[in-house]
């Protein structure tokens, strides 16, 4: 069984590689590579699965899940410049990809299995572009 717990954050950051000219990476990422950076509205949905607990009848509790998503996420990621103010994006390419794997990388942890375990990250950047990561 899956449990997902949604949250809305706000960041702005640069697709640019330092590998690639001002030119290759306007190419490459066009606006998005704008050097004064640019923002979203971001939409992060968390999915744990388990087994329902059987004296509380839950996988997770949802507040709890809720606070972790907002301590080890929203709270480093919201209102930032992720480019200048977020490890790893100083030296990762913020992209939705990559914000994945670090959220990610920040909340299973949390969710080491078997009861419940960590299944996806679902990064939402438009209303018409996500990804999802299901670990390594």
């Amino acid at each position: 069984m899956q449990i997902t717990r949604r949250v809305d954050f706000c960041a702005s950051h640069i697709l640019s590689s330092p590998s690639l000219s001002p030119e290759e990476n306007l190419a490459r990422y066009g606006p998005e590579a704008n050097p004064h950076g640019h923002g979203h509205n971001y939409t992060l949905e968390v999915t744990v699965e388990g087994t329902p607990d059987p004296v509380t009848g839950m996988i997770v509790d949802l507040k709890v899940l809720k606070d972790l998503m907002t301590s080890e996420v929203v709270d480093s990621f919201d209102h930032r410049f992720l480019n200048h103010e977020v490890p790893p994006f100083d030296t990762v390419i913020p992209t939705p990809e990559n914000m994945a794997i670090e959220i990610w990388r920040r909340l299973a942890p949390h969710f080491p299995g078997p009861v419940a375990r960590l299944h996806c990250v679902r990064l939402q950047e438009t209303d018409d572009y996500f990804v999802e990561y299901f670990g390594s």
